[in-house]
């Protein structure tokens, strides 16, 4: 499929196949140099242990068409970062941030044609993954891995600009305490659907789940980060837990939230029963950079927030700061963007 067929107005979050894809092997200790391949099928054994015992991660992180027509990675190092946490917690050889960036930069570049247009709202979606491979059947570290990305083009997450979302707290929990909820590992993503489909078939845009010790705290807003900010204007507050995954958008909004809002930054509980405390609410993540929260539905009750029509204005100015950031129409904290060139 071409650039040519794409309606760049029409995209979606879709998988699309690309042109080309990286893939090295871990071998003997080591990983092996990487290749570009057309081939967007893997060979594993039947053995694989991220088939059987969920050893494997992934990463989700965007190419951005710059105004001036280069191409940006936005903080990919927090990525491998985070990578490599994930990969230490289920033992798998941590990717080093060099390969990790070098891989992302090489398939952003290789998939050029692919990237939405500036002013379309649309991005190269980048997809690293690790997984467990080889001939294996016990309970055991597999004897080889695959580090893997491939890119998809994805279009803008709202379709027809930035709109409130109800979501509905879950008696589900995403995570146990001292699991992995902190880890980006599938089994988490398998955890939520179940959860996830119930919330949507009630007409929620997803579920929200509570801490797993006490069900009394907010902890993840679907597979997002929650944040609110307070009612009187000066506080960004986003919850603080060991089985929270620590989302780099939520990292990068607590920054400019301080640093370019002067909001007071605060991570720490946030309780089911003192949602009224919060003026403006949101969740954050890659995919959707920022979906602002309507409501939220706890025990029958929909308690609203701003508005469930109308976006904050705090809410409107944290995602214009970041979007900007992105696509080079504000100026970047030191560090943010990585170009591919």
């Amino acid at each position: 499929m071409g650039n040519e067929s794409i309606d760049w107005d029409k995209l979606g979050f879709d998988y699309i196949k690309t042109d080309l894809r990286y893939l090295a092997y871990w071998r003997d200790g080591a990983w092996q140099p990487g290749v570009l391949t057309e081939d967007n099928v893997l060979h594993i054994s039947e053995g694989s242990t991220a088939l059987h015992y969920g050893q494997q991660c992934f990463e989700g992180l965007k190419a951005y068409r710059d105004k001036d027509g280069s191409i940006n990675l936005f903080r990919p190092d927090q990525n491998a970062q985070r990578m490599q946490r994930s990969c230490r917690r289920v033992m798998m050889p941590e990717v080093p941030t060099e390969l990790f960036i070098e891989a992302c930069q090489q398939v952003a570049k290789a998939n050029e044609r692919f990237i939405p247009p500036y002013g379309t709202g649309g991005t190269l979606y980048l997809r690293p993954y690790v997984i467990g491979v080889g001939d294996n059947i016990g309970v055991r570290a597999a004897p080889e891995f695959i580090f893997a990305v491939f890119a998809v083009p994805v279009g803008p997450y709202f379709k027809g600009g930035l709109k409130p979302h109800n979501f509905l707290i879950s008696g589900y929990d995403r995570a146990a305490p001292n699991g992995t909820g902190a880890a980006k590992v599938g089994g988490n993503y398998a955890a939520s659907m179940m959860p996830g489909a119930e919330a949507k078939k009630h007409g929620f845009a997803d579920c929200i789940y509570l801490d797993p010790q006490t069900h009394t705290k907010l902890e993840e807003v679907g597979s997002a980060n929650f944040f609110g900010i307070t009612k009187d204007g000066k506080q960004f507050v986003t919850p603080k837990s060991s089985s929270v995954l620590p989302g780099i958008t939520r990292l990068s909004l607590l920054e400019l939230a301080a640093d370019r809002l002067g909001l007071e930054v605060v991570e720490g509980d946030v309780l089911i029963d003192q949602l009224d405390r919060f003026a403006e609410a949101g969740a954050c993540g890659t995919a959707a950079v920022i979906t602002p929260i309507g409501g939220i539905e706890y025990k029958g009750k929909l308690h609203v927030f701003y508005s469930e029509t109308e976006v904050g204005p705090v809410t409107q100015r944290l995602y214009k700061e970041l979007t900007g950031i992105q696509t080079g129409e504000v100026e970047a904290p030191q560090g943010w963007i990585v170009k591919v060139v």
